[in-house]
């Protein structure tokens, strides 16, 4: 079971539950508060001197069956090319988690996605799914991470999908749709606008 939830509940949950065995994963330099593992690609065992920090070597997260109480990932999937093997092995560490991806609207607007991201992401409310299709670059990006920050605030939902899991993370892997998309700039699409607003103002 997968369902939109918000970082705020999330927090709470793990405030509440302070005894959890708790795994932040692939998260940098920014692993939740209530993180008592954490885990990434980089060694940043220098950063994490009050939590117990393991470096991943391989796709094979080092840990045992259902080790977690709670696992976080939080921008993670989108990044990760053997997508169907990292979900299953967030199921084996954990029998519930926390995962937070950027919607198809942020992924294009930032300039630090367009090379990083291998994939979209959405959620369909009504079968409960994650929905991943290769990333494909609508319009050319704008805004850096730190700007998007500014925005957060306001617009997250737009921007940020926040799932609670347990048991099992439903997911579709469509690796063939909005491949023939053509991409629009920014620049022409406001020409489009503003040659509009001109032909309402001859009007």
């Amino acid at each position: 079971m997968i369902k939109r939830s918000s970082k705020a509940y999330i927090d709470n949950l793990l405030n509440q539950n302070q005894n959890w065995k708790i795994l932040d994963i692939g998260c940098g330099y920014t692993a939740h508060k209530n993180a008592t593992v954490v885990c990434d690609v980089q060694d940043l065992s220098s950063h994490y001197k009050t939590k117990k920090f393991i470096q991943l070597n391989n796709k094979n997260l080092p840990f045992t069956d259902k080790e977690f109480d709670f696992v976080i990932a939080s921008h993670v999937i989108e990044h990760v090319e053997d997508v169907d093997f990292f979900i299953s092995e967030l199921e084996r560490v954990s029998s519930k988690g926390y995962i937070e991806l950027p919607t198809i609207l942020e992924d294009n607007l930032v300039f630090e996605n367009k090379k990083d991201h291998l994939w979209h992401m959405d959620f369909d409310d009504v079968n409960f799914n994650i929905i991943i299709s290769k990333k494909v670059q609508y319009i050319e990006p704008v805004l850096t991470v730190s700007s998007m920050k500014k925005f957060d605030e306001l617009f997250r939902k737009s921007f940020v999908l926040e799932l609670l899991w347990q048991d099992k993370i439903n997911y579709i892997l469509d690796e063939e749709s909005n491949l023939n998309f053509t991409k629009s700039s920014l620049l022409s699409l406001l020409r489009k606008y503003i040659s509009k607003k001109i032909r309402m103002l001859i009007k």
